[in-house]
Formats: structure tokens, sequence, C-alpha cells
């Protein structure tokens, strides 16, 4: 039963490095490029400190409106009662990384479109390119292994108030 309220209260896990990951940042963290209009995932570094985002927003999933010397502005959507409201923070590239949410759209979409070009050069037939549920499995009849044998039918036994389990 927490009986602290702070801004990091009940971060202990959230904010843990991972096993290997601690030490300083790699360049790497501050060489990428993000565009606005880019979907980046927001995960607190806890190694630095300065623009580090609230301890809710750890995890989301938003979009870059905004990019300046240091940090990224992300919108983000916070349910708030019944409504769900665009928050506007920024965080500093550290806490920041691509996110890969449209990476299946975006493969899907590069098929249907190759698909659509072999339909038109007449090297494909033309089929739906929507999304469909997963069908259940074809049904199949079951055969005894041992020739000659049938199968072996079990059955439930009878409830014995004698028998104590």
């Amino acid at each position: 039963m927490p009986h602290s309220f702070g801004y990091r209260a009940r971060t202990r896990d959230m904010f843990s490095r991972a096993f290997r990951q601690a030490g300083p940042t790699g360049l790497s963290t501050y060489l990428r490029n993000i565009k606005r209009g880019d979907y980046v995932d927001i995960f607190a570094n806890s190694s630095i400190h300065k623009g580090m985002p609230h301890k809710f927003y750890h995890g989301r999933t938003g979009v870059v409106f905004n990019v300046t010397r240091r940090a990224i502005g992300v919108e983000v959507n916070k349910q708030i009662r019944g409504k769900i409201l665009k928050k506007r923070i920024h965080v500093r590239t550290e806490h920041v990384r691509q996110s890969k949410c449209r990476d299946g759209f975006l493969a899907r979409k590069a098929a249907n479109d190759a698909h659509k070009r072999a339909v038109q050069d007449g090297t494909a037939q033309p089929k739906s390119l929507k999304r469909t549920p997963g069908q259940p499995k074809a049904g199949y009849s079951v055969s005894s292994s041992r020739a000659g044998r049938k199968p072996v039918v079990m059955y439930v036994a009878a409830f014995d108030p004698a028998l104590k389990l």
C-alpha cells in the first residue's frame, strides 16, 4: 500500500534499465532522423532526467507535431473521464524511439500494390485484397493406426458416493 504520491511514485520497475542496458546513452540515440507526422513510442530513459515524460506517457504511442534541437513534440491520446483528449507534450530525444506500429500496414500496402500491378500486367489473377478473419480448420476423419482394430471408446464412470476422492 503506497503512501507517497510524488511525480515518480510507483515507477521502480517501469523506469529500471534492462539487463546489460545500463550505462551511458549511445550516440545513435541522438542521430536518429525524426520528422513531423512520424509515429513514435515514448519510453522514458531513467538515466537522463532532463526532458523525461510523466510516468503516464511511458509506453504510449503518439504522432510527432514539432521537432526542436533537443526535443520532440508528441501528440498523445489520454482518456480523462469519458473523453479522449489529444495531449501535446515535449520530450527529449532520449526518451523517444521510432514506432513499429505502421510496419505491418505499410508491408501489406506494398504487397497489395505489387499484386495490383501484377494483375494489370496479366501475370496474376485478381483476388480480394481485404483482410479476412481466420477461418475454421478443414474437417477430417480419424482412422485407427492399427489394422483391423476398432478405436477404444471411453465413458465417464457413474457417480459413487462411497468413493471419496
